[in-house]
């Protein structure tokens, strides 16, 4: 690369990285060179040999400007040397020499569209032969090909590459005619060793997609010229047209690839979409349906070749799903579209296509038994709620049909899975036909569903069971003492030690709580004994208990140093619990059951659960499932959980770390927006050990927020700090301020009230500074009072008058980074605006004299103003207060011109 090249590439760098004056003398030499007299032959030499595409576009664009405003001036001898380096860059040749020449055709699109660019002389050019010589030309085309395409299949090739150059400017009846059609058809049927003559190329692939093309294009137009015409004679001619030209299109669908089937779909639907306004559709138009359901069978089956992949997923397998699932979208919107314009034809269909899948050999079958169950699964989404539930149409054979029907390829993955899927979209049938209800558990809890041998199937159709039950609630309390024997060795295999640590191990979370969900379910509806409700519970739940404890005494005499699938096992055992407790509420129920969760549970969660705490105190998955069967259990049990409490929360605050913190933080949140003032004991023991940790790690005047300084770390103390802002604003909402100033906690208080000071007055969160000025509020409210006597707490008055006044609800809103033209920012000011009202009620003058001299006057503010403020604060209008005090802060930020200094 000499001077000149680097000159070009310097000139196009658009990255920033060149020197703006290395850039600007680049920009100069490559005008001065496009200056010289012969900067045609640089261009064109350049051409032949430079391999850089700025390099052949700058040169390009210069011979193009040449030729424009030069070419009268150049001799004879160079026009005749431009004219004919051109022509042979055009007739794709090398201009000098081809061993180390490159060629200008051979460039991307921008390079090609720039060498075309002397557009008016081409159309005279084609003018020009199109009156003299285009005629002649064909007839050589058709000569050369009809007599060479057995002798000499290479000059064929480059005749019909040619006239594919010309065909489309060229009067088209000289090539659609008698003669030239049929012998292209001729050469498009060809079959041996000229495969080579295939105007389309040579692969089959190629050939299909490309007249797949050309007929779905024919017969968009053809449709669309349907839709347009008024006359009912012309519109019968698109009609008939359409149907001529319909079978051709459905045969291409079902033998092209991916992407060409893409815009048969989309014309398919245009063409359902006109059976709209038809009713009944006509003979014909019923056959077409049939045609376009068979068309979206065949395409939405999976090749045979990966079956094996996609049933014990590897790489390829998961590829090819993925895949499939993203083709498939838009043939079942196709579908649906049917399903909609002929929903007896639609059916029927898929009815057949069942049927024909379950009477074929299992080896053969695997893709059309998921294709049609598939069919099935998505015509649902068409189908109205009412329509299912009443069995609309062959809904009444078909559902039935289905929950009865085992598969000889059940076994696969794939197949099982959209069975599972399926019989759930349509549980709404059975919801209103009970009878079958028996027929849907079986399906469910046999090896087609939760005993499949496939664990990915095991565990979707658990989930899918649970959705179940909560669909059909009261109508399964016959079945359960059925359910709970079917289901007996899947619970024990779900909390046993082997299952555990293997399923953890490899997929890193626990699986198998929705079928303790579903059972918890079954069992706690209010239909279900008493009696009946405390034998399952006792029976489902003793005996993990007394796994657990065997677990700890095997881990205490290993000084907690138990090996991870005990962990895991442990881990498991309060997931199945805390699942199987969502069944039950506090909703009125007997005493008897309540008495035996209450029983089960405590002894699992206060005794047993504070060994796994004391056993492990440093699992964090163990304490975040500890954590969350708290929250579980204090909605199941409400107040029956208040003894265990205070242990609990002590054992859970002992060795936790920020984000341990955080949960540890929702879940007192939860307790004081459930029982508000009945907390209030335990909240004094465990606020102050609250407090120390947070303020331990806090810094008092926000988190530093530097560039770069977004790590994991910091993320979990701003998440922290949120959190003990609810926490703070959720205690003083119900009625638990006194907290703050028990003897344990007010040593607290001064660096409580330092952070929400400055995080009202500063933090970037404007619903966190608001948060921050409602706690104030609501302390005030709570602590201060207009009386002479002895203050609640000493000291707080004097705070909030001379340093929360004017800080928060002065001098942060006269910054000019109050931004009041946010909507968030309003509602903060509206919330700084009630509070300067509240302090005005509670201390009067007090409060007024103070704000008024250290913050209006300080501003040099207007005596008038200052008089017409006094009058809004006495006044109850709180709206013209906030009216007048936002222009109160807007003129006084003009008059200070950005030299008022926040304070």
């Amino acid at each position: 690369m000499d001077d000149f090249e680097k000159a070009i590439l310097i000139s196009f760098d658009e990255s920033g990285t060149i020197d703006p004056i290395l850039k600007s003398q680049a920009v100069s030499y490559c005008q001065q060179t496009k200056e010289t007299p012969d900067v045609h032959r640089i261009c064109i030499e350049r051409l032949s040999y430079a391999k850089f595409v700025q390099v052949q576009f700058w040169c390009l664009q210069t011979l193009h400007d040449v030729i424009r405003l030069r070419y009268t001036s150049i001799s004879v001898d160079e026009k005749a040397f431009i004219r004919k380096t051109v022509m042979a860059m055009a007739c794709y040749e090398y201009v000098f020499d081809e061993n180390s020449g490159v060629r200008v055709l051979d460039g991307p699109a921008f390079i090609k569209n720039k060498f075309a660019q002397e557009v008016a002389v081409a159309c005279r050019v084609k003018d020009s032969m199109r009156q003299q010589c285009i005629a002649q030309i064909v007839r050589a085309w058709f000569d050369i090909v009809s007599f060479s395409r057995n002798s000499d299949t290479e000059i064929c090739t480059s005749v019909l590459d040619c006239m594919r150059r010309y065909v489309s400017w060229i009067d088209i009846g000289l090539i659609a005619n008698d003669a030239f059609v049929p012998l292209l058809f001729e050469l498009i049927l060809v079959e041996g060793p000229p495969e080579q003559l295939r105007v389309t190329g040579d692969r089959d692939s190629e050939l299909v997609s490309k007249v797949a093309a050309l007929l779905t294009g024919y017969a968009s137009e053809v449709l669309d010229c349907s839709k347009r015409l008024d006359t009912e004679e012309i519109k019968g001619m698109s009609v008939e047209l359409l149907d001529e030209i319909l079978p051709s299109v459905f045969y291409v669908m079902q033998n092209c690839e991916m992407d060409t089937a893409f815009s048969v779909v989309q014309f398919l639907s245009s063409y359902v979409a006109t059976m709209k306004s038809l009713s009944p559709l006509k003979e014909k138009q019923v056959l077409h349906v049939g045609q376009i359901l068979e068309v979206i069978r065949v395409q939405i089956c999976y090749d045979p070749v990966y079956r094996d992949n996609l049933d014990v997923p590897d790489k390829i397998g998961k590829e090819e799903e993925d895949r499939m699932v993203e083709f498939r979208k838009d043939l079942f919107v196709l579908l649906r579209s049917v399903g909609r314009v002929a929903s007896d034809v639609t059916q029927l269909f898929i009815k057949n296509s069942l049927a024909s899948a379950a009477v074929s050999s299992s080896e053969r079958n695997v893709e059309e038994v998921e294709a049609a169950l598939s069919l099935f699964y998505a015509l649902g989404e068409s189908m109205s709620d009412e329509g299912i539930r009443t069995g609309s149409g062959l809904l009444r054979e078909l559902v039935p049909t289905l929950l009865s029907t085992r598969f000889p390829c059940h076994s696969n993955r794939l197949v099982a899975l959209v069975y599972m899927e399926t019989i759930t979209r349509y549980v709404k049938f059975v919801q209103e036909n009970t009878d079958y209800i028996p027929y849907l558990l079986t399906a469910f809890l046999d090896e087609r569903g939760i005993h499949h041998s496939n664990v990915n199937v095991s565990r979707r159709a658990s989930y899918l069971f649970m959705r179940v039950v909560k669909m059909l609630k009261a109508k399964l309390v016959p079945f359960i003492e059925t359910v709970l024997q079917q289901l007996q060795d899947t619970v024990t295999q779900l909390t046993s030690l082997d299952f555990a640590s293997r399923e953890l191990k490899a997929s890193g979370s626990e699986d198998g709580s929705h079928i303790f969900e579903a059972i918890g379910l079954l069992i706690g509806m209010e239909e279900v004994s008493p009696e009946k409700q405390s034998e399952y519970l006792k029976s489902l739940l003793t005996p993990l208990c007394q796994q657990v404890e065997v677990l700890l005494i095997d881990a205490k005499a290993q000084n907690g140093e138990g090996p991870f699938a005990k962990i895991a096992n442990i881990q498991q055992i309060i997931m199945a619990i805390n699942a199987l407790s969502k069944g039950f509420s506090e909703r009125p129920r007997s005493q008897l059951a309540d008495l035996e969760l209450v029983k089960c549970s405590s002894r699992l969660t206060m005794d047993i659960l504070l060994e796994i705490l004391v056993v492990f105190p440093k699992i964090e998955p163990l304490r975040s499932k500890v954590t969350s069967f708290i929250h579980r259990m204090v909605d199941t049990l409400g107040a029956s959980v208040f003894p265990y409490l205070p242990k609990a929360l002590e054992q859970l605050l002992a060795e936790s770390e920020p984000k341990e913190m955080v949960a540890f933080l929702v879940l007192i949140n939860q307790l004081i927006c459930k029982f508000s003032a009945l907390v209030s004991g335990i909240l004094e023991e465990i606020f102050p050990v609250i407090a120390s940790r947070i303020f331990h790690v806090l810094p008092r005047n926000g988190i530093p927020s530097e560039p770069g300084g977004n790590t994991e770390e910091i993320r979990e103390l701003q998440e922290l700090q949120k959190t003990l802002y609810t926490l703070l604003h959720v205690m003083t909402t119900h009625d638990l301020s006194s907290v703050f100033i028990t003897p344990k906690s007010i040593v607290y208080l001064e660096p409580i009230t330092q952070l929400l000071l400055y995080t009202s007055c500063s933090h970037k969160d404007i619903l966190l500074r608001k948060t921050c000025v409602q706690l104030f509020i609501r302390l005030i409210k709570d602590w201060c009072t207009r009386s002479q006597g002895e203050e609640k707490v000493p000291g707080f008055q004097k705070f909030i008058v001379e340093t929360f006044a004017t800080n928060c609800c002065f001098y942060s809103v006269i910054d000019k980074s109050f931004d009041l033209r946010d909507a968030n920012t309003l509602i903060l000011f509206g919330e700084i605006v009630v509070a300067q009202k509240v302090m005005y009620e509670k201390f009067g003058n007090v409060f007024l004299v103070h704000f008024v001299s250290k913050g209006l006057k300080n501003a040099q503010c207007p005596q008038d103003l200052v008089e017409e403020y006094y009058q809004k604060l006495q006044g109850s209008d709180i709206k013209a207060l906030k009216s007048f005090y936002q222009s109160l802060i807007e003129r006084l930020r003009c008059q200070q011109n950005g030299s008022f200094v926040f304070r």
